[in-house]
């Protein structure tokens, strides 16, 4: 579905990713891992339009995307959660979750992906005239990845979705994003929490100061003596 091919990367003269190459299946999960500056946010940043890649390309379904703008590649099916989630605190729950919809295919069948995004997030349902900044953590993560659900997108990337959340609310994040992987929803995934990732991924890349280092499927990386001493702690 999606596919990155030598894409690299920089902000002015500080060059951040170099010929980085990685794939996401159909219904797959994939993950990324790496150090804090290994270039992991800035990958999806390329990705989405955010920013610019100075050499490769990338391509969704076959369909070049890396000249597009952001919008256009969110029609297009591709939605992010940033880090951190970044939800209007000032609007409700509800209101969060209609702006999810301001792609047309998606605007067209509101009522409907609202119902659907409740059958998936019950406690959403029940908040949904609560201001949104007065949720939990959890509960704002947890509507950070319903709102880029709405958008009806077959590829979801989400930027470490457990930082800065206690052990138990990261325990249900993760359960979360088991939830929608479970959906048939493709997932590209960013975290530092290698263990809980892994147990997710069917397929993971190791960046590490801007490239590629290692990749392979769950297997190989819970076996690979690296990762397991450096990322793993075994």
């Amino acid at each position: 579905m999606l596919k990155v091919e030598g894409i690299s990367a920089s902000y002015g003269k500080f060059n951040v990713l170099f010929e980085i190459s990685i794939e996401v299946g159909q219904k797959s999960t994939v993950i990324t891992i790496g150090p804090n500056g290994a270039g992991k946010s800035t990958l999806l940043k390329v990705i989405s339009g955010l920013l610019k890649p100075t050499s490769g390309n990338i391509t969704l379904h076959g369909e070049r995307i890396d000249d597009k703008e952001p919008y256009q590649i969110i029609e297009l099916g591709i939605s992010v959660v940033p880090e951190g989630g970044r939800i209007f605190s000032e609007l409700s729950v509800y209101e969060n979750l209609k702006i999810g919809t301001y792609v047309k295919r998606a605007r067209k069948i509101l009522n409907r992906r609202i119902l659907e995004i409740f059958s998936l997030f019950p406690i959403l349902q029940e908040r949904q005239k609560q201001m949104a900044g007065s949720l939990s953590g959890g509960e704002r993560q947890m509507l950070a990845i319903a709102r880029a659900l709405m958008s009806q997108p077959t590829i979801i990337m989400l930027d470490e979705p457990s930082c800065g959340l206690s052990p138990l609310v990261v325990k249900n994040v993760f359960k979360l994003v088991d939830r929608i992987k479970a959906e048939g929803y493709s997932i590209l995934l960013v975290e530092q929490n290698v263990s809980r990732a892994l147990e997710l991924a069917d397929y993971a890349y190791l960046l590490e100061s801007g490239r590629v280092q290692f990749s392979g499927k769950r297997e190989d990386f819970v076996q690979n003596p690296y990762v397991k001493k450096s990322y793993l702690g075994m």
